[in-house]
């Protein structure tokens, strides 16, 4: 195996700094260094959340101020194979490896991702900066006027090359981001282009360069343990049924945490009664919430959960036991460390949602699909799945977008599209009650969704307005 600046002939370009080059690296120019920032405030978007960055191989002609620039709680240089540590066993820490401009002078990327995959667990992300393919007659330009201090660039992706030739090597495209329109801050007027032009159809993939996420695809060795959070308030004729209609889901262990919320029809002695009969089936544990709403008895089961892995069973079982088998199995098959639930392909059992809930359910679907730049479904589906250690790194989000979601959907979805988990959805036939009324609030629950919405336009669709501290050039050689 061979890094990019030591690889085979076939596999580089010729126009690859040589090696010799590495222990002097060149000032860049002063305009670079506000785009550096620019981009690196687009990967710390993922990284901050991240337990480690490790740049790998860098080439000779970068000066690092984008690693420099990256916010993440550890940052490292992998220049070659043997400085790049072993990933494989991580489960609960995340490693984000940044590729700035590599695919951009190999000749052979399949080859370079399916060398990387063994050293990578499920947890690791490559983060990859790419150089726009529309703007080839430009760095061209800019290469003949001197204006860049890397050598010609030989290889361009488009969007469906990038995805073609990760999924070939065994990694899946799960973020892409546009970022840099402007090279200069022209007094806050480029700034400003480079916040908004992401929201603009068509005029988005005009940027200097994109951000991409990708994930290696890697099942699961062995089948985590899973914690099932029911929320329940006036659900006591469906308390037993949750419990009974559960499948045996192959897990190691299975814990079922019920949170009953101030319920006037016995619900909180039924659960008791209950969680003592099937306590030679299930690890029960039975708490009342002190807060109120289904996003507040989540979090508190989701506090007290052991397993590996948390689900979430609304207790009107219109989303049906058995099928959870089905989310679980798509997380044990690495096709996604975030599972949504979708409600919204097939047919519905009788009344078991309104027209005007259906309308809203595929606007909001829509709506967050063009904010979060991930394809969903159906984005308020009770039934999510993920692990226990990145729903920590959700709660740590959370805290710093704010907190209004009434349903706790789109706390869960904002965090895993930014951390670039991967989502997959999960279709589900949408049962009828067979007990109790619904307790949502379409107008005033209508109203608070569309809020977060149009905050995550602001927020998460547009580009990064806040960027890190300046960052001054590097000339020594990078090394492990």
């Amino acid at each position: 195996m061979y890094p990019p600046s030591r690889a085979p002939r076939h596999q580089r370009s010729p126009a690859l700094p040589s090696p010799s080059m590495e222990g002097t690296r060149p000032a860049p120019k002063r305009w670079s260094r506000y785009l550096y920032r620019v981009v690196a405030a687009e990967a710390s978007r993922l990284t901050r959340w991240y337990d480690r960055v490790i740049q790998w191989a860098p080439a000779s002609h970068d000066p690092g101020l984008l690693l420099d620039a990256i916010d993440a709680p550890a940052k490292s240089v992998a220049q070659d194979e043997g400085a790049l540590p072993d990933l494989s066993g991580e489960r609960d820490r995340r490693t984000a490896l940044l590729l700035n401009g590599n695919f951009n002078y190999l000749l052979d990327i399949q080859s370079e991702l399916a060398r990387l995959k063994p050293k990578l667990s499920r947890t690791s992300r490559l983060v990859v900066v790419l150089y726009n393919p529309y703007l080839r007659w430009l760095y061209s330009l800019a290469d003949l006027l001197g204006l860049r201090d890397s050598p010609p660039t030989v290889t361009f992706l488009t969007r469906a090359d990038l995805h073609n030739v990760a999924r070939l090597a065994g990694f899946e495209v799960v973020r892409l981001r546009p970022a840099g329109y402007s090279p200069i801050w022209l007094f806050g007027l480029g700034h400003l282009v480079n916040w908004w032009m992401p929201v603009v159809p068509g005029l988005r993939w005009t940027s200097f360069v994109v951000v991409a996420v990708l994930r290696p695809v890697i099942p699961e060795a062995q089948r985590p343990s899973l914690s099932v959070v029911i929320p329940a308030r006036n659900e006591k004729g469906n308390i037993e049924n949750a419990l009974q209609r559960m499948p045996d889901l192959g897990a190691g262990r299975v814990q079922v945490v019920f949170v009953e919320g101030h319920s006037t029809d016995g619900t909180w002695p039924e659960i008791q009664r209950v969680a003592a009969a099937y306590a030679d089936r299930f690890e029960i544990l039975a708490m009342q919430q002190t807060g109120k709403g289904k996003c507040d008895a989540v979090r508190l089961g989701f506090e007290h959960c052991t397993g590996d892995v948390l689900t979430i069973l609304d207790a009107d079982l219109t989303m049906p036991p058995e099928l959870l088998g089905r989310f679980y199995d798509a997380y044990c098959g690495g096709f996604a460390d975030f599972v949504n639930g979708s409600r919204l392909l097939y047919p519905m059992e009788g009344e078991a949602m309104r027209f005007l809930n259906r309308l809203g359910n595929v606007f909001f679907a829509k709506a967050l699909s063009f904010v979060l730049g991930n394809r969903l479904s159906d984005s308020l589906c009770g039934t999510k799945l993920v692990a226990r250690h990145d729903h920590a790194r959700f709660v740590a989000w959370r805290q710093d977008f704010g907190d209004f979601d009434p349903f706790g959907d789109y706390e869960l979805l904002f965090p895993a599209s930014i951390l670039g988990l991967g989502i997959v959805d999960v279709p589900i036939r949408y049962r009828a009650r067979t007990y109790g009324s619904t307790q949502i609030h379409r107008f005033r629950h209508g109203w608070q969704l569309l809020e977060m919405t149009f905050s995550g336009l602001f927020r998460v669709r547009v580009g990064p307005w806040k960027l890190g501290r300046p960052v001054a050039p590097r000339h020594d050689a990078i090394t492990p």
